[in-house]
This record gives C-alpha cells, sequence and structure tokens, in this order.
C-alpha cells in the first residue's frame, strides 16, 4: 500500500481505536494521510467506519492476519493499544518481525516502554504521564500550551507578565534578567510576528517563549 517507504505523505496503520489510537487516527485523515486502522472490538470498528476511511475489525496479535490486510507494506504504525500490555508487545513484534520502519506505541508504565524499545519500537509515547505533567505546568494560569524536550528545554505560549506590557521586548530585556527567549508575539486579530527588540507587548498579547523549564517557570511566576 506505501510504495515510498521515506514518502511522508505515505498511509498509517493504527492498531487500537481506544481513546488514544483514535485520536490519532482521526488526526492524521485530517491532515489528508491515508489511515488504515485494526481493531478487534466490533463495536469500535463500526463507530469509526463512517469516521475513518478504511476501518477492519481483526486481531492483530495474530501476524497472519496482519499480512492478509498488507501491514507488510506499511512503512509507519501506531499502536494504541494500552489494556493489555501482553497485546501490546505481541503487536509490536508483529510489526517488527513485518519490517515496519517506524513503530509509535502507546506505553502504559516504564516498565511496559522499556520491554517495547528491547523488542524494536523505535517510538515509545507515554500520553497519560505526558498530558500529566504538561497539565501540571498549565494549572498555575499564565502558560497556554507547553511543550518539553528531552534535554529540559520547552516552549511555551504565555500571557505577557505585567512588567513586560507596554514595553518593547529591548526595553524589557527579559533574557538577560530572566534567562528566556522570547520567540513570538501574537496580538489578536494579527498575524504572528517574530520577536524584534522594537516589538512592544502589549496587555492582550500572547507570548511564544523558549528555554529552560525551571527557568520559564520563574518567567512565567512573575505577577
Amino acid at each position: 500500500m506505501a510504495e515510498n517507504r521515506t514518502d511522508h505523505n505515505a498511509p498509517v496503520l493504527v492498531i487500537g481505536l481506544g481513546r488514544f489510537g483514535s485520536a490519532v487516527a482521526e488526526q492524521l485523515v485530517k491532515q489528508g494521510r491515508e489511515v488504515l486502522a485494526i481493531e478487534r472490538n466490533a463495536a469500535l470498528v463500526q463507530k469509526y467506519s463512517s469516521i475513518l476511511t478504511h476501518v477492519v475489525e481483526a486481531d492483530a496479535t495474530d501476524i497472519d492476519a496482519l499480512r492478509q490486510l498488507g501491514a507488510q507494506d506499511f512503512s509507519a504504525a501506531v499502536v494504541g493499544v494500552g489494556t493489555s500490555i501482553e497485546s501490546s508487545v505481541l503487536i509490536t513484534v508483529n510489526l517488527v518481525d513485518l519490517g515496519t520502519e517506524h513503530v509509535w506505541v502507546k506505553a502504559i508504565t516504564p516498565a511496559h516502554g522499556k520491554i517495547l524499545t528491547r523488542i524494536g519500537a523505535n517510538h515509545v509515547v507515554y500520553p497519560e504521564a505526558d498530558a500529566g505533567v504538561r497539565a501540571a505546568h498549565l494549572v498555575g494560569g499564565r502558560m497556554l500550551d507547553f511543550i518539553e524536550f528531552d534535554d529540559g528545554f520547552a516552549i511555551v505560549k504565555m500571557y505577557p507578565p505585567k512588567e513586560t506590557q507596554g514595553f518593547t521586548l529591548g526595553e524589557s530585556q527579559v533574557r538577560s534578567k530572566y534567562g528566556v527567549t522570547i520567540v513570538g508575539v501574537k496580538s489578536p486579530g494579527e498575524d504572528f510576528t517574530y520577536a524584534q527588540p522594537d516589538t512592544k507587548v502589549s496587555r492582550r498579547d500572547v507570548l511564544i517563549v523558549s528555554g529552560h523549564v525551571d527557568l520559564l517557570e520563574r518567567f512565567a511566576a512573575r505577577p
């Protein structure tokens, strides 16, 4: 089904249509990607058959069933099965054995994730843990969005602290005071603009700020 294994528009195989798998599948479809979804729960198959292009009722722990569906022709697969670690591992092994180049798998615990990595999953996702960490950063109220990278670096969308309102970025000297960088400013009804020293911040603006997590938290805690 996917003839070019390096094509970023190639079809994607999604196994398991729980909350995580269905969200991934629906977003891929919105992006114009072709998706083949495999789910063994007949009720979920029926639910998503009108939303997704291709939904098949099958047991992905059976490698022969995957072969019959052409799973070996996909370069990317997402395993959203989370209720059974055993099923998650079996499905991942099957995909690795079929030569799937990129295998994204939902993990429940660190131990589960370690097993998935050992057997060949090259992208392990912890949706519940990641969502919990993200929510903790957003609870304070000033941050609107938060994306953290592995080395403690993050990018946030946030409301501007009072000390930046009414001043240009050059005047407020955020970088020298707090060690974070304002990447851009979004004013209501206007296009996003990359930050310049003469960019003036208003009370209604939203800032895109990058830096180390601890420094971002300190900056966001300003009144």
